[in-house]
């Protein structure tokens, strides 16, 4: 239970990535590009996971490898760390994009709510093990409530931007890659904090240069120095230290399923805070959502022997 209260504290803290990026667009005379705003955030918390990670492992001793098999494991580590990386570097301008495109609560459902099928689908091809009963009934019922909630204001999915869309998707793909990237040295005996750290630091590198290369004008701002350090701390270095603690006890395919509380967190702070209008079929998503959540949460717990 551990593992899932992490995973799920994890996607709370996703789910203000949107509306952080909103609030940035009316508190700021300047625009961030969606690359600009990506850049920023992984450089922010991948410098830091990196830094974080560097005083653990001074302190802490090599953790053994696990002798689980797949096709990953025919890679070296560092190729795994480029792939992983290569991941989260293409996730951030995909994410902002599709938001921007089709709004907050649109945009993270459909990332977000494709993350758990892709994931899935690769790690059952990865590792040729079914991700589980519990995790395929888990999963389509929050799918369902993903798609209900994703278009209950009536926009049907031709009426939505379809390049905002497909980032979109691009953006749930990518997580998927590095959510398993995580997990395969994870199992290598990489530390929770260390895989993270290897991770987003190499990716922080690579985001360096793209950070560099947009216009910065909107971090001239006080809004958009708040938004930078909310995008890097929060929901980046702490919610990833969250992520990995998760992913170290549970399955890539159920961790990908459990982050589904990220769009409900969205949906419910465009609500709040952005005062998004929220429709009865919006509700009916939610509930949808929130339940099979609730579903994998319960059928993930181990059961107790019956002393007869």
């Amino acid at each position: 239970m551990r593992s899932i209260v992490a995973v799920l504290l994890a996607a709370v803290c996703f789910g203000t990535t949107g509306t952080a990026a909103a609030l940035l667009a009316t508190g700021s005379t300047d625009d961030a590009s969606a690359l600009s705003l990506g850049a920023a955030r992984i450089v922010i918390g991948g410098g830091a996971l990196a830094l974080i990670a560097f005083v653990v492992a001074r302190r802490r001793g090599a953790r053994t490898a696990s002798a689980a098999t797949g096709a990953l494991r025919r890679l070296p580590s560092w190729l795994i760390m480029g792939i992983g990386a290569a991941g989260i570097v293409a996730y951030q301008p995909a994410f902002f994009a599709g938001t921007a495109a089709n709004g907050v609560a649109v945009g993270t459902v459909v990332a977000l709510g494709s993350a758990p099928v892709i994931t899935g689908a690769l790690d059952w091809v990865v590792h040729r093990r079914f991700p589980g009963g519990v995790w395929l009934v888990a999963t389509l019922i929050a799918t369902i409530g993903v798609a209900v909630l994703g278009f209950a204001d009536g926009t049907a999915p031709g009426g939505a931007d379809p390049l905002g869309l497909l980032a979109s998707l691009g953006a749930g793909a990518s997580y998927a890659v590095y959510t398993l990237a995580s997990k395969e040295l994870l199992d290598r005996g990489a530390s929770p904090t260390g895989a993270m750290g290897a991770l987003f630091g190499t990716a922080a590198v690579a985001s360096l240069p793209l950070l560099l290369s947009t216009d910065l004008s909107w971090l001239a701002h006080p809004a958009g120095i708040a938004t930078a350090l909310w995008l890097g701390l929060v929901t980046t270095t702490l919610a990833y230290v969250l992520f990995a603690r998760g992913l170290a006890g549970l399955r890539a395919s159920t961790v990908a399923t459990l982050t589904l509380a990220e769009p409900l967190t969205a949906s419910i702070l465009s609500l709040a805070v952005l005062h998004e209008p929220l429709s009865a079929g919006a509700t009916l998503g939610l509930v949808i959502l929130a339940g099979g959540i609730v579903v994998l949460t319960v059928g993930s717990r181990p059961r107790r022997p019956v002393n007869v």
